[in-house]
C-alpha cells in the first residue's frame, strides 16, 4: 500500500501541496462537486436530491475500490457538507422532508460493509469479533422494528446505527496501513475545524438566508434558536448544534497533537464555533476528552499541551467575553450552576422519571425506526433494542474499551492517544444525547477502530523490531 494514493511515501506530503493526487480520484470528487453546484445555481434542488445521493455513493464505491486512504476522507466530508447543500437546494426549490439528499453520508459509509463481507470469516482471529457482535445487536433492533413498524423507516433507522459500526470495522482491519489512515484523518479534520468553524461564527453573525428558511419550515426554534443574525445556536454546514459540537471535539483534539501554522488559527476557530453550540452535553464531554489526553501524554508531549492551552486561552477568553459573543455565551455558562431554574435540565430528569423504569423493563425492544429521536442515549438504546438487542451492542463495545486499554505500544503515538482521548468523552455524554448514531456515532466508532488499529499497529512493529526483519 505505499503508493495507495497513487503518490510514494518519501513525496506524498510535498506532493499533496502542490497538486491534487491522484488525478483520477479527485476528477471524480470535482465531478461531483461541479454537478452539485450547477445544480444549485441552476434551481434543480429536486433533481438534486437524486443526483446527489447517486453520485456520492458512486464516488464513494471508486475510491473505496481504487483508492481506499481517499474513500475515508471522502466519507468525512460528504458527512460535514450534506446537510448544508440539502439546506441550499431547498431554498432555492422548495422545502423537501424527508429529504433524500440526507441518505448520501449512510449509504457512503455503508460501502464498508463490503470490509465487513470479506472480513467476517476471520474476525475471531484478527480481533474484530467485538465488531461484530454489536453489529447483531443493531440488526436484531432492525428485524424487530419490521415486524413492529413500516419497512422505510427501519432501514434507515439500520443505515444510522449500523454505518459507524461498519466504519469503525474498516478502519481497524485496515491497520497495516494505519499511518496513511492517520495523516489522511489528521488532515481531514484540520480543514473540517477550518471551514465548519469559519461558517458556523459567519452562520451566527449573518444568518444566512437558507439557514432561516430550513429553521423556519423546521420550527425547531426551541432547540436552535431564532431563525436571524445573533439568535441562531451555531450547526454549521451539519443538521443540529450537537452534531456540529460533537465533530469539534475530534476536531479540535486532534489540532492540540498537531504541528504547523494553522493549529492555533484552527484551535481558536473550533472552541469558540463549539461554545456557540451552547451544547452544554458537548462542553462537558469535550472537557473529558481534554482531561483524559493530558493524562495519556506523556513527558515533553504533555508539556506541550499545556503550552498550547496556554495560548489558547489568550486566543479565545478574550473573544468570548466581547459582544457579539459574550452574552450568549455566559448566559448558558452561568445556567451550569443555576440547575433549579435551568428548563433543560427539568426537561430532562422529566424524562429519565417518566421513562427509565419503561426502557429498564424493555425486553424486546420497539426496533428501528418505531421510536422519535430521545434527548438521552442510554434510553433511547434500551428502548430500540431491548434487552435481546442491547446486551450483544453493549458487550461488544465493552470488549473493546477492554482491548483499547490494555498495556500497548502505541502509549508513545499522541494520535493513538487523542484516539482514546475522543472516545472517552463521548461516555458522559450518552446521558444527554444518543452520540453512537449518524455523525457523531461516525466519530465515536470511527476513533474507536482507529485507536484500535493504533494498537494492533505499534505492537506489530515492536515484534517486527524484535525479530530484527
Amino acid at each position: 500500500m505505499s503508493q495507495i494514493q497513487g503518490i510514494p511515501n518519501n513525496s506524498r506530503k510535498q506532493s499533496f501541496s502542490l497538486a491534487l493526487q491522484p488525478q483520477a480520484a479527485w476528477m471524480a470528487i470535482l465531478g461531483l462537486l461541479l454537478i452539485t453546484t450547477l445544480c444549485l445555481v441552476a434551481g434543480l434542488g429536486k433533481v438534486l436530491n437524486i443526483i446527489f445521493p447517486a453520485g456520492s455513493f458512486a464516488v464513494g464505491l471508486f475510491l473505496y475500490l481504487r483508492y481506499p486512504i481517499l474513500y475515508v476522507g471522502f466519507t468525512w466530508w460528504v458527512f460535514f457538507l450534506t446537510p448544508f447543500i440539502r439546506r441550499v437546494a431547498d431554498n432555492r426549490s422548495g422545502f423537501t422532508d424527508p429529504s433524500p439528499m440526507l441518505l448520501a453520508p449512510p449509504l457512503v459509509a455503508m460501502i464498508a460493509i463490503i470490509t465487513f463481507y470479506r472480513h467476517l470469516p476471520k474476525a475471531h482471529e484478527q480481533g474484530s469479533l467485538p465488531f461484530v457482535i454489536s453489529a447483531m445487536g443493531v440488526f436484531y433492533g432492525f428485524l424487530v422494528g419490521l415486524i413492529n413498524g413500516l419497512p422505510v423507516p427501519a432501514i434507515v433507522s439500520l443505515m444510522a446505527w449500523v454505518s459507524p459500526i461498519l466504519f469503525g470495522f474498516h478502519l481497524f482491519v485496515n491497520w497495516r496501513d494505519y499511518p496513511s489512515y492517520r495523516d489522511n484523518i489528521q488532515r481531514t479534520f484540520l480543514w473540517c475545524v477550518l471551514v465548519t468553524a469559519s461558517y458556523g461564527i459567519y452562520q451566527y453573525l449573518v444568518a444566512p438566508e437558507w439557514d432561516r428558511f430550513w429553521l423556519i419550515e423546521t420550527k425547531l426554534y426551541t432547540s436552535m434558536g431564532k431563525p436571524e443574525p445573533l439568535g441562531l445556536r451555531v450547526w454549521s454546514t451539519m443538521n443540529s448544534p450537537l452534531h456540529f459540537a460533537t465533530v469539534m471535539i475530534p476536531g479540535t483534539i486532534l489540532l492540540f497533537i498537531s504541528q504547523g501554522v494553522l493549529r492555533f488559527p484552527g484551535l481558536a476557530l473550533g472552541i469558540l464555533s463549539l461554545l456557540l453550540t451552547l451544547v452544554r452535553t458537548v462542553w462537558g464531554g469535550w472537557m473529558v476528552s481534554l482531561v483524559a489526553l493530558l493524562g495519556f501524554l506523556k513527558g515533553i508531549v504533555q508539556m506541550r499541551l499545556i503550552a498550547v492551552l496556554l495560548v489558547l486561552a489568550i486566543l479565545v477568553v478574550p473573544l468570548s467575553t466581547v459582544e457579539p459573543f459574550s452574552q450568549i455565551i455566559q448566559s448558558r455558562v452561568t445556567s451550569l450552576s443555576n440547575v433549579k431554574d435551568d428548563q433543560s435540565a427539568k426537561d430532562r430528569t422529566e424524562l429519565y422519571g417518566r421513562t427509565l423504569n419503561l426502557a429498564l423493563s424493555e425486553v424486546i425492544g420497539k426496533g428501528n425506526g418505531t421510536l422519535q429521536p430521545i434527548d438521552s442515549g442510554i434510553i433511547e438504546l434500551l428502548l430500540t433494542l431491548g434487552w435481546m438487542g442491547a446486551i450483544p451492542y453493549i458487550g461488544g463495545l465493552l470488549l473493546i474499551f477492554y482491548s483499547l486499554f490494555q498495556p500497548s505500544k502505541s502509549n508513545s503515538d499522541p494520535f493513538a492517544s487523542a484516539a482514546r482521548a475522543i472516545v472517552i468523552g463521548f461516555l458522559p455524554m450518552l446521558a444527554g444525547s444518543n452520540v453512537i448514531v449518524g455523525i457523531s456515532g461516525m466519530v465515536f466508532w470511527g476513533f474507536l477502530g482507529l485507536g484500535l488499529a493504533a494498537n494492533k499497529y505499534h505492537q506489530h512493529q515492536y515484534v517486527v523490531r524484535l525479530k530484527g526483519v
